[in-house]
């Protein structure tokens, strides 16, 4: 499996970000699936999980403002970022939860 993440940039506190990633090379559909970030001088964090079934979990800082979702179809996970705040700054890393694998990461740098 490889995962490509892409959507990160730049955006200003009370706006909206849409990260993506594509898996490929296993069964999407059976995979579980999460989004993590990594703020500068901070450890990694989980963001959100999807399961191959649909059924979500959330860090207590995205609930509410967050949205992990998939395409099976597409081979995507997508993680729909409303509300941004300054402190969401972060490097987000796509993973398959159950291998550990990662994607390479993209940046999301929200402005106040």
């Amino acid at each position: 499996v490889q995962l490509q993440a892409s959507g990160g940039g730049v955006a200003r506190a009370g706006g909206s970000q849409t990260l993506s990633c594509v898996a490929s090379g296993r069964s999407f559909k059976n995979l579980n699936m999460a989004w993590y970030r990594q703020a500068p001088g901070k450890k990694r964090e989980m963001v959100a999980q999807i399961w191959s079934r649909g059924i979500t979990d959330y860090a207590n800082s995205a609930k509410g403002r967050f949205t992990i979702s998939r395409d099976n179809a597409k081979n995507t996970v997508y993680l729909q970022m409303n509300r941004l705040k300054p402190e969401d700054t972060a490097v987000y890393f796509c993973q398959e939860y159950d291998i550990d694998l990662w994607g390479q990461g993209t940046l999301v740098t929200v402005s106040s």
